[in-house]
């Protein structure tokens, strides 16, 4: 059985100054609201973020960028975020831009054990200045290491007690794959139900990637709301 927490100050209690987070979600969704609120409560600084974006200025992983406890971004691009731009132009925070397919595939390979891999996209732009290139078939590719995690914060749907994880949706996104790239995986869920009540076809990620549960709660906030006047 995996270890289920009773509070999110109790489930991040572990993750110390000058870590190396991986965090789910894309744009608010699928998000672990809750372990970032207590993360921020906790004030752990210098972080190294790994996330496909951050959130924005005052929800998700905009809180932590707020409160000055993120050293550094990689992430895909910058979103909705005005301090994240702030910050960035005015040299607070050190950021590296991936290509959102090569990030999740740097995820994914650090998951699987893959040191690193060869991959078209860059090729020819500022993020391939300096870097290894190799030509396969007339076509040159850029070597990208792959990514791994002190802890990995996730959020999924549904999680038996042994740690299988079934998410819903979109909010599949970046999680499963983050799952299996942190050291230690939290995951923050709707339910917790018996062993054998989730359907063994239904998981989408084996409790073996999973160290830690928590039930929590979710606003789940929409990051543009557009309605018809």
């Amino acid at each position: 059985m995996k270890k289920i927490f009773t509070s999110f100050e109790e489930a991040v209690n572990e993750i110390k100054d000058g870590m190396t987070l991986m965090v789910g979600g894309f744009g608010l969704v699928g998000i672990p609201e809750n372990l970032i609120l207590a993360l921020c409560k906790k004030n752990t600084k210098d972080l190294t973020v790994i996330s496909n974006n951050c959130g924005v200025d005052d929800w998700g992983l905009g809180i932590l960028l707020k409160n000055n406890q993120i050293k550094k971004m990689i992430s895909s691009y910058v979103g909705e975020n005005k301090e994240f731009e702030r910050q960035v132009l005015s040299g607070e925070l050190e950021v590296q831009l991936v290509p959102q397919g090569t990030l999740a595939e740097k995820i994914r390979a650090g998951g699987a054990g893959i040191p690193a891999f060869y991959t078209p996209a860059g090729v020819g732009t500022p993020i391939a200045e300096g870097r290894e290139t190799r030509e396969f078939n007339s076509k040159e590719y850029l070597l990208e290491e792959a990514l791994t995690a002190d802890f990995s914060l996730i959020k999924a749907w549904k999680a038996d007690k042994l740690g299988n994880l079934v998410y819903r949706q979109t909010a599949q996104n970046f999680n499963p794959m983050m799952a299996a790239a942190g050291k230690v995986t939290i995951a923050e869920v709707e339910e917790i139900v018996e062993v054998g009540e989730l359907l063994p076809n239904e998981i989408h990620t084996p409790g073996i990637y999973v160290q830690g549960l928590i039930v929590g709660k979710h606003e789940k906030r929409v990051e543009r709301l557009t309605v018809r006047a």
